[in-house]
C-alpha cells in the first residue's frame, strides 16, 4: 500500500493538521469503522451515514488517524487529524494525485454485468509478463475506487481497475480519479437502470469511459453487443473488438463445452491461433475472457502464453460454480446475483446439458426499474422456450416469472413460490430428484445463497 506521512496527505487533499505529528506515516486507509486495522487512517466520509459519529469505534479498534469536515475532538493527541471542507473530495483528490505520482499504467473495465470477472482473468492474463495490481472485491465507485489506488506499490507495472456507476455522468467521476490507459466496455445492457431513464443514456455514461482515457488511450470493445458496436463506429481512436463474429480481430471459434471439461475453444488474434481450455460454461464468461485476452494482447503478452493460464480462470464464489451433490444431482450455484440479460443467457448456455429434469430455482431480480415485472414475466417465458422442466420461485416480484411460464404453457404442478429464500431452503430439498440439474439464482438482497447451502447439507 502507498505509505504516506501525514503533512504529505495533509497538503494532497488541501487539509490542515489539527493533531498529530506531521512525520507519522499511514499505508492503510479506510471508510468503513468495523473494518478498522491498527494504524489505518479513517475517512469520516458522509454518505448515507455520517462516518464522524463512527471516529471513536474506529480509534477504539486502533485507527491512527482521521480525516474530518466537522470539528471532532480526540483526547489521545497522538491521534491525528487532519480536517477539509469535504471528506469524500478529500479521498479521491488523494487517489488522484497518488495516482499521476506513480509509473504505472491503468487498465479501466467497465460493462453491464461481468466487470469483476473480467478484471480477474485481465490482471491473470496479464501477469505472465508484469507485476499487476487489481482493485479489491468491486471497489469500482466513487468510493472503492480512490481506496484501491491508494493500495498500489511501488513495484506494480500495471492497475486493473473496475469502473463501475450507477448514476448518469458518474463515469466522469471515476475517470477523472484514475484516467485509463486502455479501457474497456465489456457490454451494455438493459440492467441496472433504476437511476436511468433509458439504456441510451446508460450507453452514454458508459462511454465516459474512453472519453476519460489518456491521449492516445486504446479502448477495447465487445464486437457482438449492439450498443458497444455503435460506440466503436463512433470512437476515432485506437481500438480492439472481441467477440465471436468474423468482425472481431480477437475472437473465439470451434467452441466445446461440457460440464466435465468447462469450454474448450480456439482463440485467434492477428493470423494466430492457439487452443484454451476455460473452466467454466456460461457463455458470457467467455466475452469476459476474450476481453481479458485482447487487454493482454495490447501488452504484447503472448497468444502462445496464455494456455498455462486458463485452466485457473475461474469465475468468484457464487457465479457459475457446479457443485456435485449425492443422487447424481448437479447443483449450478449462480446465487451471487441476477439480471435479466444474464438469466437469458444461463437458461440458454445450460439447456444443451444432459439431464433428467432441468430446475430452475430463480429469486427476484432488483434494480430494474419500471419494467421489473415485465423482465420476470419474459424470463418465465424464456425458461419455457429453453425446456426447463420445473420452476421455483423466491420473493414477490419472481411471482411474475411464475406467471410468465404459466402463459408460455408450463403445466401448474410444475410451479412451486415461495416468499424468501429460507423458505425456500426448508421445501426444495424435497422437490429434487435423481439426476437432476439444478439452478440456484437471484439478486444479492434475495440471498438464494441460503438455499445452496442447504442443499449442501441436506444431500451430503
Amino acid at each position: 500500500m502507498v505509505e504516506l506521512a501525514l503533512n504529505n496527505l495533509a497538503q494532497k487533499m488541501d487539509g490542515s493538521i489539527l493533531q498529530g505529528s506531521p512525520d507519522q506515516s499511514f499505508d492503510k486507509y479506510n471508510i468503513d469503522s468495523r473494518l478498522t486495522q491498527p494504524g489505518e487512517l479513517f475517512f469520516a466520509i458522509e454518505a448515507g451515514r455520517d462516518g464522524h459519529k463512527f471516529i471513536e469505534d474506529a480509534y477504539k479498534k486502533g485507527a491512527a488517524g482521521a480525516v474530518v469536515s466537522k470539528n471532532i475532538s480526540i483526547s489521545d493527541k497522538n491521534f491525528a487529524l487532519i480536517q477539509v471542507p469535504d471528506t469524500l473530495q478529500a479521498l479521491q483528490q488523494t487517489g488522484k494525485k497518488v495516482l499521476s505520482e506513480m509509473e504505472v499504467k491503468v487498465v479501466g473495465i467497465t460493462g453491464s454485468i461481468g466487470k469483476t470477472t473480467t478484471k480477474e482473468f485481465t490482471s491473470s492474463l496479464l501477469s505472465l509478463s508484469y507485476k499487476v495490481f487489481k482493485s479489491r472485491g468491486n471497489y469500482n465507485n466513487y468510493l472503492g475506487l480512490p481506496l484501491s489506488i491508494l493500495q498500489i506499490q511501488e513495484h506494480h507495472e500495471i492497475a486493473v481497475l473496475e469502473m463501475g456507476i450507477n448514476q448518469p455522468h458518474e463515469m466522469k467521476t471515476l475517470t477523472h480519479i484514475a484516467p485509463p490507459d486502455l479501457a474497456a466496455i465489456i457490454n451494455i445492457l438493459p440492467v441496472h437502470l433504476e437511476f436511468f431513464q433509458t439504456i441510451e443514456e446508460l450507453a452514454s455514461t458508459k462511454k465516459e469511459i474512453l472519453e476519460g482515457m489518456k491521449k492516445g488511450g486504446t479502448a477495447v470493445l465487445n464486437g457482438d453487443n449492439l450498443w458497444t458496436q455503435k460506440i466503436a463506429h463512433q470512437w476515432k481512436g485506437p481500438k480492439l473488438l472481441f467477440g465471436l463474429s468474423k468482425n472481431c480481430p480477437m475472437r473465439a471459434v470451434h467452441i466445446h463445452k461440457s460440464f466435465s471439461q468447462g469450454i474448450s475453444c480456439d482463440l485467434i488474434y492477428e493470423h494466430k491461433q492457439k487452443r484454451v481450455h476455460l473452466p467454466f460454461i456460461y457463455d458470457h464468461y467467455l466475452y469476459n475472457f476474450l476481453s481479458a485476452a485482447a487487454i493482454a494482447q495490447l501488452f504484447s503478452v503472448p497468444l502462445e502464453d496464455i494456455p498455462r493460464k486458463t485452466p485457473y480462470l475461474k469465475p468468484g464464489s457464487m457465479r457459475g460454480t457446479i457443485i456435485h451433490l449425492p443422487h447424481e444431482i448437479t447443483l449450478v450455484d449462480d446465487s451471487y446475483n441476477s439480471n435479466p440479460v444474464a438469466l437469458k443467457s444461463i437458461l440458454k448456455s445450460l439447456a444443451s446439458f444432459p439431464s433428467k429434469r432441468k430446475v430452475a430455482v430463480l429469486g427476484d431480480m432488483l434494480e430494474l426499474g419500471e419494467k421489473k415485472r415485465e423482465y420476470h414475466v419474459q424470463a418465465g417465458s424464456q425458461l419455457v422456450q429453453y425446456g426447463w422442466d420445473i420452476l421455483i420461485t423466491v420473493g414477490p416480484l419472481s411471482k411474475d416469472t411464475a406467471k410468465g411460464s404459466l402463459n408460455a404453457g408450463m403445466e401448474r404442478n410444475r410451479i412451486f413460490c415461495f416468499d424468501d429464500s429460507e423458505e425456500a431452503a426448508e421445501e426444495i430439498p424435497s422437490l429434487l430428484k435423481k439426476n437432476d440439474l439444478v439452478l440456484i439464482k437471484g439478486s444479492r438482497g434475495i440471498k438464494t445463497e441460503k438455499i445452496v447451502e442447504k442443499l449442501k447439507q441436506e444431500k451430503t
